[in-house]
């Protein structure tokens, strides 16, 4: 375990004004509180927020930083109180433990919860002050490199899965791209071991083969700017990692074989000028690969990453990848904002930096945080939005636009301001109108068309790639489903009342109100238009008149509450719509599972389910935009469906018992019948029948053509 002193002299070697007394106090407070605890490795607790520690002083952060580190689990895991910190280390180092400190189980609403519960309290937490982030990092390396010790895999597989898709991201979102490696290869060794060691097992055959081929490209390369008057510029051959050469297998399709650009080439120059030239004597000498250029100088990346890439068919014919850039760029590349963190003769360089409101990115997961109806939701869209390719693309002004690759004119327009993108109707890239699905491309100059009376379709959340623009169109629909179950309820009511006599007011269900628990009448309107509450439920909750509960007479509408509370929610059977959407099967054509179906926008409805045979559909055919693309959901058929059957009879005695016994027989049930047409010797009726999906009714059919008074049985 790092000793006390050791750690104090690692600090003050890059910053001799760090407060002394402070890191002691903090290193003997913690291992005073973490007493005789230990990990699942058997180690003493205390060696964790020291070793956490040691590897911030490694990005050379600060004394302030360090202290959280020692401390950042006592709140959590001993009898210590924040209270207590912030007298002992003032209120700075309270903020950034309480912002590591994860909630306890009494805040936790469910377990499921807990992952996205505490990660949206550490993207809080971070964007008052990023350092919070960079001691959550560490504290994650720690724990992966120990990640052995725990004996339950599934817990080792979940913690690897949350570090790739998390933390490994956020490292990367911040330019820390060192920490990003590391911790994507311990997650790649628990995730995928098998992969990992066969990858590293080449790279081994290729290091011992190909060692003096790395040196004589750097010879090549280092001679090349001697000629050109570039002199002493560091150039050396760098090994890509295990994960990286795995992900490129992954998304290329392709073997380790096929893969030319296992090494890539470094090349660190002493200014912007050298790097430009450096690049013309590559460009001037070798043949370059076409796509394969970035200049990330002009236009850094969101993290304040920058560097020049290209790649060239180089010495001997190879394929070789090659980034130059200056040693102030190169030192961001390494530690990414931990590098604003350095001492430079004692003085804290660009502090200001590490305000996680000086980040974009970390704004736009605030406004997500807002607009997410639940932690769980927040923590998809944010996901979504730790994305690690990116095109740059410009306003009509010349503004850049960071986007994930696959970026669409929707995300563009949403990545500009929530208002662009809920009134966007069409786009112009290079001048070209394209579809608003089209995905953009480097340097593409996007112009958004508008239109004051456009609203958001449901239709594109499932073309948009990044977290903002999904989470503004998830809430949308959520209002605007809300008020169309608002007015369709509205007017369920109003017409029960009517129906008996009653002119309907706010004030006259206020005693529906307290039954149904309900603040305002538009929530019981929303209830009764998505079918939740019984409009004659109401109707009985205003006008029934009960007795006291002191006569002993229960109350009749506590079954209705405890019904409505305990209900669980039915799994959506369509898919291609948004969770919660309101739904409504067509009732000119009676779609059932099994059957190909089309989806159609219908204000004040919500999306309308048809069959693709349906003849209403004609007259949509001028309005696309209203079509979706959606499709049964093969999970969890539990509800039960109207399939509408034309059945002609022969006009004789027990001919309707046979339809029915043979329906029953089947497992179906009659919810409606009509008799359509008549004559002396046939009648025709029109019979709805609740069945499970195409087939069942499918089988009822076969079965009632079978039987000698049945003539014909068409579906309607």
């Amino acid at each position: 375990m790092i000793r006390q002193t050791d750690l104090v002299e690692k600090i003050r070697a890059y910053d001799p004004t760090a407060d002394e007394d402070a890191l002691n106090r903090a290193y003997v407070y913690s291992m005073q509180k973490h007493g005789s605890q230990t990990r699942a490795s058997g180690d003493p607790y205390f060696s964790h927020p020291v070793e956490v520690a040691y590897k911030l002083t490694q990005y050379r952060l600060d004394t302030a930083s360090i202290i959280t580190a020692l401390l950042h689990d006592t709140v959590e895991d001993t009898d210590a109180t924040l209270d207590e910190i912030e007298q002992l280390f003032g209120a700075e180092i309270r903020e950034l433990v309480d912002g590591v400190t994860k909630l306890n189980r009494l805040e936790i609403k469910s377990e499921s919860s807990k992952q996205a519960e505490n990660f949206r309290k550490l993207v809080i937490a971070m964007s008052r002050d990023l350092r919070v982030l960079m001691v959550k990092l560490a504290d994650r390396l720690h724990n992966m490199e120990t990640l052995h010790y725990i004996p339950k895999p599934e817990k080792r597989q979940r913690i690897a899965r949350e570090t790739l898709e998390i933390y490994a991201a956020l490292a990367e979102r911040i330019g820390m791209r060192r920490m990003k490696e590391e911790l994507q290869d311990l997650a790649f060794k628990e995730l995928f071991p098998e992969a990992r060691d066969s990858i590293l097992k080449r790279l081994e055959f290729l290091r011992n083969q190909g060692k003096n081929q790395v040196e004589r490209v750097e010879d090549i390369l280092r001679e090349l700017a001697d000629e050109g008057g570039l002199k002493d510029i560091k150039i050396y051959g760098r090994e890509k990692k295990p994960y990286s050469i795995w992900k490129k297998m992954e998304s290329k399709g392709v073997s380790f074989e096929q893969l030319a650009d296992i090494v890539g080439f470094r090349i660190i120059t002493h200014s912007i000028g050298e790097c430009y030239a450096m690049l013309g004597l590559i460009h001037a000498k070798y043949h370059t690969i076409p796509g394969h250029f970035k200049d990330y100088i002009s236009t850094p990346k969101v993290n304040g990453y920058q560097s020049i890439h290209t790649a060239v068919i180089g010495p001997q014919q190879q394929r070789i990848e090659i980034q130059i850039r200056t040693e102030p760029m190169h030192e961001i590349a390494e530690y990414g904002i931990a590098a604003h963190w350095g001492y430079k003769q004692g003085a804290m360089v660009d502090k200001a930096a590490t305000e996680g409101t000086q980040y974009r990115w970390v704004r736009e997961l605030l406004e997500i945080l807002e607009q997410s109806e639940g932690p769980e939701e927040f923590l998809e869209h944010t996901k979504l939005e730790m994305y690690h390719d990116q095109v740059f693309c410009f306003t009509p002004k010349g503004d850049i636009i960071a986007l994930p690759r696959g970026a669409t004119p929707v995300d563009f327009a949403f990545a500009v301001h929530s208002g662009v993108g809920f009134t966007c109707v069409g786009a112009k890239v290079n001048g070209r109108i394209v579809p608003l699905k089209h995905a953009l491309k480097n340097g593409d100059q996007v112009e958004i068309i508008t239109a004051k009376t456009q609203t958001p379709s449901p239709t594109w959340e499932r073309f948009v790639v990044t977290g903002k623009a999904r989470s503004e169109i998830r809430r949308f629909i959520r209002t605007q489903q809300r008020d169309e179950y608002i007015t369709l309820g509205k007017a369920i009511l109003t017409k029960t009342f009517k129906q008996e006599g009653h002119d309907l007011t706010d004030k006259m269900l206020e005693p529906a109100l307290a039954v149904f628990k309900k603040k305002e009448s538009e929530d019981l309107y929303a209830e009764v238009g998505e079918g939740m509450i019984n409009r004659n439920q109401v109707y009985d909750a205003v006008f029934h008149t009960r007795k006291s509960a002191d006569a002993g007479v229960k109350d009749p509408f506590a079954a209705v509450a405890a019904k409505k509370k305990t209900k669980k929610s039915v799994p959506m059977p369509i898919r291609g719509l948004v969770p919660g959407m309101a739904i409504h099967y067509a009732g000119c054509c009676h779609p059932i599972p099994g059957d190909k179906i089309v989806g159609i926008v219908a204000t004040g409805k919500g999306i309308t389910i048809h069959t693709m045979d349906c003849d209403t559909l004609d007259n949509f055919a001028d309005a696309p935009e209203k079509w979706i693309d959606v499709a049964w959901d093969a999970q969890g058929q539990d509800e039960t469906f109207i399939g509408r059957l034309k059945v002609s009879l022969s006009h004789e005695a027990a001919a309707l018992a046979t339809v029915a016994n043979v329906i029953a027989k089947d497992m179906g049930n009659i919810s409606n019948l009509k008799i359509v047409n008549r004559s002396t010797d046939f009648f025709d009726i029109l019979i709805d029948v609740e069945v499970k999906n195409a087939r069942h009714l499918q089988s009822i059919i076969s079965s009632l053509r079978a039987k000698e008074v049945v003539q014909a049985v068409d579906r309607v």
